[in-house]
């Protein structure tokens, strides 16, 4: 019994909202849900003038649809800032032709995701953003024939978030496949980890019958096992959450025995609107 028998357990798709700056606000990946998730956080909603949202604009970790949908109900915005890494904008543009679609409702700018931090707000101030390659792991709408730049590792990133006031530094990983070079030192020096918990364990999409691959073969690690992501974070003296929980993964019923299992290592799930402040 799922999310559909119980649904007091549904989860939204998972996302982010940072605040940038005063009145500025970006989220990272743009869900089939954004417009719930916007109503359902006042900082959020539009106004008072028309036209006006505190949304400045979007951060993608890559280009699968569950991420990406949402742009279009931001068309009625007067700008949206798109920061992507080269292949998703070009997946995006040419495979979705979503600048094509778009183009005729609201001005969407391209800023280029990469590895050196740059400042979120109009200001210079504020958030600093940089992404760490995790995967060429391409979505299924753009697999075949390859792109150019099929084997570029920037199709899915990490993302590092540091405010430079507090010095506080958070990292978002909603994806991984596997585990890329340079996220154990970023991990080691972030305060706070959000995780890909997509599937308890490997064999779970098996189980479940939705899938004939594994967890991994589908591009998510599993949280539990020998080669599972909790033993990697329960070392870390950050405080490690896990999001993208998919409907058939056991922690989106809040009596599951694996709740313990991860408590006892110092690790959680995320809830639904919560803050977490660096």
């Amino acid at each position: 019994a799922g999310p559909r028998a119980h649904p007091e357990r549904r989860r939204r798709h998972a996302s982010l909202a940072v605040q940038a700056d005063d009145g500025q606000w970006f989220l990272i990946n743009a869900t089939p849900d954004i417009a719930d998730q916007i109503e359902a956080t006042p900082q959020l909603h539009p106004g008072p003038a028309a036209r006006r949202t505190p949304v400045r604009g979007l951060i993608l970790t890559d280009a699968e649809l569950d991420h990406t949908l949402g742009l279009a109900r931001l068309r009625e915005a007067d700008r949206v800032d798109v920061l992507a890494t080269a292949p998703v904008r070009t997946a995006l543009c040419e495979r979705l032709r979503l600048a094509d679609i778009l183009g005729p409702y609201t001005a969407l700018t391209w800023r280029e995701l990469g590895q050196d931090p740059v400042p979120l707000a109009d200001t210079g101030t504020g958030i600093e953003i940089s992404a760490l390659p995790v995967s060429a792991k391409r979505p299924r709408y753009a697999a075949d024939p390859p792109p150019a730049g099929a084997d570029d590792p920037t199709w899915v990133v990490a993302l590092r978030l540091h405010d430079p006031a507090t010095g506080g530094t958070a990292v978002y990983a909603p994806c991984l496949g596997t585990w890329p070079p340079g996220l154990d030192a970023a991990l080691a020096g972030a305060d706070c980890v959000l995780l890909d918990g997509t599937f308890w364990d490997d064999d779970e999409p098996l189980r479940s019958g939705f899938s004939t691959r594994s967890a991994t073969a589908m591009g998510h690690l599993p949280i539990d096992g020998p080669h599972g992501t909790a033993r990697r974070l329960a070392p870390l003296n950050a405080r490690c959450l896990y999001t993208h929980l998919n409907n058939t993964n056991p922690l989106t019923d809040p009596g599951a025995p694996q709740h313990g299992h991860l408590a006892a290592q110092g690790l959680a799930v995320a809830a639904e609107g919560m803050e977490i402040a660096l």
